[in-house]
């Protein structure tokens, strides 16, 4: 069903349920990130996830009115592929590495997926948005537990003190 007026072409209830799920279901994934102590907490997803979905609608919405048969020709998958990259850009600012030790990688996949959850609510596809936002947390929540309980093959960082008498033996 169109809309009645034709400048709120894609505007309506059902755009704005897309953006306000893609709200929610980055917000869940925020709080729990915010919960945890992570740099990209609740506001980070929020945004991240609202804003691809508004970027996602845009893509599909926005350019109704240049399109005009046999002369411009629109592919909306191109924005939806610049999301990817953008957020990808944003997730790479948040991995660091320090002293051989690399963090943030899990807080850079939070940001992707909430992107890609945004994008799934705003293309209407509001059950896999749920699906994967469910899935967010077993990986954080549930697989959390199975990682502590698995035996560590990792090499433990050790500290060493080492005191030397100044004078004796070979170095001053």
């Amino acid at each position: 069903m169109a809309d009645p007026v034709p400048f709120l072409e894609g505007q309506g209830w059902v755009q704005i349920g897309e953006v306000l799920l893609a709200f929610a279901l980055s917000s869940l994934i925020g709080l729990e990130r915010q919960l945890r102590g992570k740099s990209a907490g609740l506001r980070t997803q929020a945004l991240v996830g609202t804003a691809s979905a508004l970027m996602l609608l845009v893509s599909k919405y926005g350019f109704f009115d240049v399109l005009s048969a046999g002369t411009v020709v629109l592919d909306p998958s191109r924005v939806a592929a610049q999301i990817v990259t953008g957020v990808g850009f944003l997730g790479a600012g948040l991995i660091l590495t320090r002293r051989g030790v690399v963090r943030g990688l899990t807080t850079a996949a939070a940001v992707w997926l909430t992107a890609a959850v945004g994008m799934a609510a705003a293309a209407g596809l509001w059950l896999l948005a749920l699906v994967v936002t469910a899935l967010y947390f077993v990986s954080v929540s549930g697989y959390t537990a199975i990682i502590r309980a698995l035996p560590s093959n990792r090499e433990r960082a050790v500290a060493v003190e080492v005191f030397y008498a100044d004078g004796r033996g070979v170095l001053r």
